[in-house]
């Protein structure tokens, strides 16, 4: 009997941005069949689930200390939708080992737009070096120095952007500045309606135009 076909594997802007949240903040376990997201954000877990058409419940996880929820988690078992996973460069235990992904160019950018929702932050300051002048930086996040530099090959080779690589305590940060930041974030967001963190759009909305 052959597994249900539970997620389509059929390449479409929300099945990227959902392959770019769970190789930010997904998780495959080592039992072949269930894949678990997590988030801080409910509303991520919520689009993660929309984006997947799934039925499944979202759980809260509660701190037994203080009596806070830390963060929302849902979780689904479907072998094919698993192996596709592997198949296109996903494995359990992935935070160090994640390399390449098998992302096709047309969905590169919604691929991006989810990883960056799951593990990558915006921000911006004035530079007190010049009184007018306003920085931002657009950053992607991975313990994996490989998989940094896949994504910087990647969007170099398609959008002619190299960003720089910052090495911190345990994680390579694929960093843009403001010139740069300007190209790749209306790419990111090419169009209104897309499945997205609002918290992080409205922060980036406050520096550059975007549907």
């Amino acid at each position: 009997m052959k597994p249900l076909k539970k997620v389509s594997t059929k390449w479409s802007p929300e099945l990227a941005y959902a392959i770019g949240l769970i190789a930010s903040d997904g998780s495959l376990s080592k039992d072949g069949r269930h894949i678990a997201f997590v988030s801080k954000d409910k509303d991520q877990i919520i689009a993660f689930k929309k984006c997947l058409n799934l039925k499944t419940k979202t759980a809260a996880r509660i701190d037994k200390d203080t009596g806070e929820t830390m963060c929302f988690q849902t979780q689904f078992g479907d072998i094919h939708f698993y192996n596709w996973l592997l198949s296109i460069g996903l494995t359990p235990n992935k935070s160090k080992t994640i390399n390449t992904l098998n992302i096709p160019a047309k969905y590169l950018r919604d691929f991006l737009r989810g990883d960056f929702d799951g593990d990558g932050y915006f921000y911006s300051f004035k530079d007190k070096r010049w009184p007018n002048s306003y920085m931002f930086y657009t950053n992607f996040i991975s313990a994996s120095m490989p998989h940094i530099k896949w994504l910087r090959e990647r969007i170099n080779k398609k959008w002619h952007i190299s960003g720089h690589i910052v090495n911190i305590k345990r994680a390579w940060i694929l960093r843009f500045a403001k010139k740069e930041s300007r190209i790749l974030i209306p790419k990111m967001y090419y169009s209104a309606g897309l499945p997205s963190l609002k918290r992080k759009k409205v922060k980036i909305e406050k520096c550059i135009d975007v549907p």
